[in-house]
């Protein structure tokens, strides 16, 4: 069981959004004692996973239905995907833990991830579906050069997903050898194999339904907890709040904002990465290709805002239910030498990333506990999917057809080639996630979401809402904040001083995105503008075919199969 004394664990790396966004990093983990529910549970969502992959399989026979389900996903059922893909296992298991350590605070976090989402409503989902077919370089390259513009626009996919599935891989090797008693190899080669059949056979298909079955696992296995906690204090948030901050060490401090992120400009530049990120995630912005029509898209994100904002609630009451209900139970801790004290954060089994699952015992048993750790499973399993998916498409879709063969390609070669590609980053992805067991992995995924806030995003927003936005303008833009957040991660404290030991960061913020991101864009500004090439002038002039066709949806492509 996973309150075996065995259960000891580095906890999450508290006040870095890397760690969240992509999996806790446990560091150092013990194996702990096999968890038989919890593995009997999860070998039922394969199994049961597995059956709508090989129907999917039997339904995908172009590429619209391989990379873009047909276009035929309703925006109920989408918004449960984009939900799925966005709710990670550290988004259930952070945030909670940071709620159960800093209190209050640790909504900044959940506010950071949410607030993305009204950008992607507002500037990106219409625009996005009414302009590409695929991906979101089809929508980059309308009007500009196709070959420079698919270049940057895939190497920026690629380098998100890179950084994005190592941290998820190492994550769930951690996360699996901790709750269910499995080796991390077998974990990892295991996640590696699964999302492999996903998304070779599946296509987006299978993956669209593995996102929405986790979806509805996750949030009904929340939604029951957080009840739980609820119904112990009579339905009453005061309560609730009363008996949590008697019981915290911090006391009232738990209640007040600060006591997490004290650096404003860290701060500020921490909900920039957050927000801007989210709207430049290559597998986010794939789900768009998958609804009939502009308005199917709108309404995906809506709904899918409710379901997330929804969901960190649920997160922020769990958090706080975990100091009322865990602190005072010795069974939770490890204990001193004395056998009765404990450091009421620190000393948790398993690290404050634990607090969900330790809370999952606590209200309803060994059986909920083993669903929960399922769900945590299951979770980074449908996560990984929609990365490989995503770069396996920017490789067939972006790269090969139409940089390399130029269009002159096969639907089916397209597909064989990006079911080629998903195999070859799985095995990758299975690699290197053992290569990196034991490195910190936090820095990867702030590396992820700065380069999608500082590369994808403005060539994104730029190549749509502005006129005089040129290729020249796009490529370098783009190259330069790409550049600029890989070297500003790299020279932060995460990279320079506690990877490489070097006494002190040459970059004093965590988070770059305040500094790359508006780099990027003043970039792309400035080239554009002094761009007065033949190509420049044309690419100028057909802004106004583009812009009736982001508006109006006339001559967008429309669903396939329904």
């Amino acid at each position: 069981m996973i309150r075996a004394s065995t259960l000891l664990a580095a906890g999450l790396a508290l006040g870095t959004a890397p760690a969240l966004a992509a999996g806790p990093d446990l560091g150092q983990v013990q194996q702990s004692a096999t968890n038989w529910p919890a593995i009997g549970m999860f070998l039922f969502f394969v199994l049961f996973t597995l059956g709508i992959t090989y129907r999917a399989a039997k339904g995908s026979k172009s590429a619209a239905d391989f990379y873009a389900a047909g276009g035929g996903i309703s925006a109920g059922t989408n918004s449960l995907a984009i939900a799925g893909d966005y709710m990670s296992a550290a988004s259930f298991l952070g945030i909670s833990g940071l709620v159960y350590s800093s209190g209050f605070d640790g909504l900044i976090y959940s506010t950071g991830f949410l607030v993305g989402w009204p950008i992607v409503l507002f500037l990106i989902a219409e625009r996005l579906r009414n302009l590409g077919k695929f991906t979101f370089a089809d929508v980059a390259s309308f009007r500009l050069d196709q070959t420079s513009i698919r270049i940057i626009s895939a190497t920026g996919t690629l380098v998100v997903v890179a950084f994005y599935l190592i941290a998820q891989m190492v994550g769930a090797g951690k996360l699996i050898q901790l709750l269910f008693g499995l080796p991390y190899l077998y974990a990892v080669v295991l996640v590696g194999a699964l999302m492999i059949i996903y998304v070779a056979f599946g296509g987006m298909k299978a993956t669209t339904w593995v996102q929405v079955i986790k979806a509805c696992l996750l949030l009904g296995g929340a939604s029951f907890m957080a009840g739980a906690v609820l119904y112990h204090y009579g339905f009453s948030p005061e309560k609730l709040f009363a008996s949590a901050v008697q019981t915290h060490p911090k006391g009232d401090a738990i209640m007040a904002p600060g006591g997490l992120v004290t650096n404003p400009i860290d701060s500020i530049s921490l909900g920039v990465g957050l927000m801007f990120g989210t709207a430049g995630l290559p597998h986010i912005l794939m789900r768009f290709f998958t609804v009939s029509d502009a308005q199917a898209a709108r309404k995906s994100v809506f709904y899918a805002t409710g379901l997330i904002g929804y969901f960190y609630i649920l997160t922020f009451i769990i958090g706080f239910g975990g100091i009322a209900m865990l602190m005072s139970d010795p069974s939770y801790f490890k204990l001193g030498a004395d056998g009765t004290t404990y450091d009421k954060i620190k000393d948790m089994l398993g690290g404050t990333n634990m607090v969900a699952v330790n809370l999952a015992n606590a209200v309803g048993g060994p059986y909920f506990l083993g669903f929960i750790s399922a769900v945590a499973f299951a979770t980074i399993l449908a996560v990984v999917a929609g990365l490989t998916l995503a770069g396996a498409s920017a490789i067939s879709h972006d790269l090969y057809a139409q940089v390399f063969a130029r269009g002159r390609t096969t639907e089916k070669a397209e597909v064989n080639l990006s079911k080629a590609s998903a195999v070859g980053i799985g095995i990758v992805a299975i690699v290197l996630g053992y290569i990196f067991e034991n490195q910190n992995v936090a820095f990867m995924v702030g590396l992820a979401f700065s380069v999608a806030a500082s590369c994808n995003f403005p060539v994104l927003a730029m190549s749509i809402l502005w006129r005089g936005t040129t290729t020249w303008g796009a490529l370098i833009g783009g190259l330069v904040g790409l550049v600029a957040a890989v070297t500003m991660v790299v020279l932060s404290d995460a990279v320079w001083v506690k990877t490489f030991g070097h006494p002190a960061p040459l970059f004093p913020y965590a988070n770059p995105a305040l500094f790359s991101m508006p780099l990027a864009f003043l970039t792309i500004w400035a080239v554009s503008t002094i761009d007065r090439t033949r190509r420049g002038n044309r690419e100028r002039a057909a802004f106004e075919a583009q812009y009736v066709r982001s508006e109006t949806g006339i001559g967008a492509s429309g669903a396939h199969a329904h």
